[in-house]
């Protein structure tokens, strides 16, 4: 499937600022089951200097820094993919993972400590997760298949353009939130059971119908035999052609699509983004 992204992101400041470095993370990721056609990007004021390169987490990251004070900073990306996974479970799952918690092995475990701690040992979300690995027999396919299943049919997706996640539990006892909130209860569920998890941004083809699109976020986890591979609790779906990953990051700070500040004294700013997506031939 080819699909074609045109994202713009529009800072307006009330009085003239000094743009301090920004940090972009939209430049989709390459992989086995999604190959880049092109990639073009355009930065309005023009930047002094314009870096590329990977970050840690294997994200690819354009640095820009600006040289005279500015009233608007634009970023507009333009790119167009090819996904190729239409089935999303094409592997063969090793058997150390058949069953939770799983057992990476000493070679991965040191790999993926990091993604396995949660932020918040909260009781309620490690009593929801385990409730669901004892439903699902502790095979750990049915429990991804379960939590992905539970999360979509009782946290009813809310719009919420502005800040950090909410903490899993507060998710989990509202049970509503934004596609970016029923990612973080997924994933904490899973590394209470023993899965590693991590977040990721980017986009979702679907929901033409809807006023105005938006990024999208959603899990991965670690699976030997297959990898990172992702659930979308927003839907209900694994994650497969429909789906083009930017950034992933064991918190979602590190997968923001644009990290920077500005200096100026009593200064306001609005953010206007758009995000538009069509299907190539």
């Amino acid at each position: 499937m080819n699909l074609i992204v045109t994202h713009t992101s529009r800072y307006s400041y009330s009085k003239p600022v000094w743009l301090q470095p920004q940090i972009i993370r939209l430049r989709p990721r390459c992989d086995g089951a999604l190959r880049l056609e092109r990639f073009d990007i355009d930065i309005a004021p023009k930047p002094v200097a314009v870096s590329a390169c990977l970050d840690i987490e294997g994200n690819s990251v354009i640095h820009a820094w600006f040289g005279d004070k500015a009233t608007q900073l634009e970023i507009v990306t333009h790119f167009e993919v090819e996904t190729g996974r239409t089935n999303p479970f094409d592997y063969l799952l090793d058997s150390s993972a058949d069953t939770l918690p799983i057992a990476y092995g000493e070679q991965l475990s040191g790999s993926l400590a990091r993604y396995c701690l949660r932020a918040d040992d909260d009781d309620s979300v490690a009593k929801f997760a385990r409730s669901l690995a004892e439903a699902a027999g502790g095979h750990t396919l049915a429990f991804l298949n379960a939590l992905n299943d539970e999360i979509q049919r009782t946290c009813p997706i809310s719009v919420r353009e502005k800040g950090a996640p909410h903490p899993p539990a507060h998710t989990l006892e509202h049970r509503r939130g934004s596609c970016r909130d029923v990612a973080m209860l997924f994933i904490d569920a899973c590394r209470a059971v023993g899965i590693a998890a991590r977040f990721v941004s980017g986009y979702q083809r679907g929901g033409n119908g809807q006023e105005k699109r938006y990024m999208h976020a959603w899990p991965e986890v670690y699976l030997p035999g297959g990898g990172w591979r992702g659930y979308d609790p927003t839907h209900g779906l694994a994650v497969a052609d429909a789906h083009v990953a930017v950034a992933a990051c064991r918190e979602p700070h590190g997968a923001t699509p644009i990290e920077g500040s500005f200096c100026g004294d009593d200064v306001s700013s609005t953010l206007d983004a758009r995000v538009e997506i069509e299907e190539g031939r």
